[in-house]
């Protein structure tokens, strides 16, 4: 998962063809990628709009765009997803095959190489996917790897039910794994066959296996990695990708260069690109439009107005609907109890005046959600929210008075490094007057900051989440997020009915099927409302004179290898 909204939402790309795509039987494996940049110059270097990162940068502990942005340069995987239409394709790996759906062998192209000269071998995958499950290491994406036999014997300690999920709580730090070790350090779905074949069983038939192992979770690790599990590589990660992470100055910049050793299909064009840290859009989009700044990832909203963004950078933004979707999140009742009422939560949600805030304050660059699931995905179903998406302010407040009403100052926390002030403001304003609340935004310093306070369930009241498909199918808009234990769950809502459909759709035999019961378990938010559905984005995305060959991706992030200096 990537845990901030980007402004993105909506583009054509058939989950059903990448399911089929994805997991084939006999070499049917995803297609190379044809495309290439158009006066492509080689060389030279450009500047990214970028942010704080909450952790190190370890690909299993690395579940927000901050850090993932930067990761996806310097780690390949064994596929990687087309940047015009987000088709997997092959990338470490030269096939991925299966006859069933539950057990893969996967081949991978030899000779790609990790920045420290050693290379890529099919332990280097079975090692680090078993690192990155193995419950002590604490992974914010361990969740990821339960689809692989044995998951649960790496399990450590009893997490306790009345803090959160009900499930066996990994963190390192978390007492109740002090003297427990897990049954097993290794996952016994991962087998390697040689230097370059691996073979996976899975816990029950997986149909898109091969369209989720492009997430940067899934990449390998060097041999050097498990050394100091990972402590070296955390400020200097050592990938396989286009790009080395050559500095990262702390509430400055993150420098990379090129990879001269890269030795696969997709390198990159430029020699540099630095991610310069803004603590405010505005800042940024300024720079934009001085040269001072090459791409910028999201146009602030006082540019938004009046499309005033067209005028300022002509010839030189987009617009374009990408695989996003924007949220306010409860707290979990371990962090605040105050929220627990699904009534509540209903009638809050009901109280926001969605059409209105996309109107007024994002000038229309985003569709108001009916659901959970963004519209780029086969699958969406339209109204999976039903009335409690809809603005009522009077049915809201009956709800409100029936649920016994709340008592004290509802909040709504947010990152103000990123540009979310104005509108959740706007929604605070909403829920106080439909409701009779006080509702006050509440801003934290930087994403750093606002995800860590998440993530260690010390948020108190509502807060703004957001999410960036790791893959495209709908499963990734539910399971990371919803699912029981889930590393993305901010909420830490658990649901027994909706972890049923979700693993009956994941063993589903065709995409059809495998669609209704993710719509099913779908439909089941809308009676607890973990999280109130807010938008379905669009990348509103602008550049310098000095670039070409920008391309924004269906996940809204641009495409660093494509990108040129005139």
């Amino acid at each position: 998962m990537r845990g901030t909204t980007r402004t993105v939402a909506v583009a054509a790309v058939s989950a059903a063809a990448l399911l089929a795509a994805g997991c084939s039987s006999g070499g049917n494996t995803p297609s190379a990628s044809t495309s290439t940049a158009a006066s492509a110059k080689a060389g030279g270097a450009v500047t990214v709009h970028g942010c704080t990162p909450q952790n190190p940068f370890i690909p299993a502990n690395t579940n927000e765009t901050c850090g993932g942005n930067v990761l996806d340069a310097v780690v390949s995987k064994l596929v990687r997803y087309n940047p015009d239409t987000a088709a997997p394709e092959m990338d470490i790996a030269e096939k991925i095959e299966s006859s069933d759906n539950q057990n893969f062998k996967v081949t991978l192209v030899k000779g790609y190489k990790f920045t420290d000269g050693t290379e890529v071998k099919a332990k280097n995958f079975v090692d680090a996917w078993n690192w990155n499950r193995y419950g002590p290491n604490g992974t914010l994406n361990s969740y990821f790897f339960d689809v692989f036999e044995g998951a649960p014997d790496l399990d450590c300690g009893t997490f306790d039910k009345d803090q959160g999920t009900g499930e066996n709580d990994p963190k390192a730090g978390d007492p109740d794994c002090k003297g427990k070790p897990p049954k097993a350090k290794t996952l016994s779905g991962l087998k390697v066959v040689d230097d370059y074949t691996f073979e996976i069983k899975t816990t029950e038939k997986v149909s898109n296996l091969a369209v989720r192992l492009g997430y940067t979770a899934y990449a390998p690790l060097p041999d050097s990695f498990f050394k100091d599990d990972g402590k070296a590589y955390g400020t200097n990660p050592v990938g396989a990708g286009p790009y080395i992470l050559e500095a990262y100055n702390k509430g400055s910049d993150m420098v990379l260069t090129k990879n001269k050793d890269y030795k696969g299909k997709f390198p990159g064009q430029v020699d540099k690109i630095t991610f310069k840290i803004y603590q405010d859009t505005e800042a940024a989009y300024k720079d934009v439009q001085a040269d001072n700044l090459d791409l910028l990832d999201s146009v602030p909203d006082s540019a938004l107005a009046g499309e005033r963004y067209k005028t300022d950078l002509p010839d030189r933004n987009e617009a374009k609907a990408v695989g996003t979707f924007a949220s306010i999140s409860f707290p979990s009742s371990k962090a605040d109890k105050s929220y627990d009422n699904p009534k509540l939560r209903q009638a809050i949600s009901m109280a926001i005046d969605r059409k209105t805030i996309v109107d007024k304050i994002l000038a229309g660059t985003r569709v108001p959600a009916t659901g959970w699931v963004s519209p780029i995905v086969d699958g969406y179903k339209a109204g999976a929210c039903g009335e409690f998406c809809t603005y009522d302010a009077a049915k809201a407040k009956a709800l409100f008075d029936e649920a016994g009403g709340y008592t004290g100052k509802m909040t709504i926390g947010y990152n103000a490094d990123g540009n979310h002030k104005g509108w959740t403001e706007a929604a605070c304003n909403s829920i106080a007057k439909a409701l009779g609340v006080e509702c006050v935004a509440t801003p934290y310093p930087d994403f750093a900051t606002f995800r860590t306070k998440i993530t260690g369930e010390e948020m108190k009241g509502m807060f703004r989440t957001g999410w960036q498909m790791d893959y495209p199918s709908i499963e990734n808009f539910l399971a990371p997020l919803y699912g029981t234990g889930a590393g993305s769950n901010d909420s830490r809502y658990s649901n027994p009915a909706f972890d049923k459909l979700m693993t009956e759709a994941a063993a589903a035999a065709d995409g059809a099927t495998a669609n209704a019961k993710y719509q099913e378990a779908e439909a089941l938010l809308k009676d607890d409302l973990p999280v109130i559905p807010m938008w379905y984005g669009k990348a509103v995305v602008g550049w310098s004179t000095k670039v070409a060959n920008v391309k924004v991706t269906p996940f809204g992030t641009f495409d660093l290898t494509s990108v040129t200096v005139k």
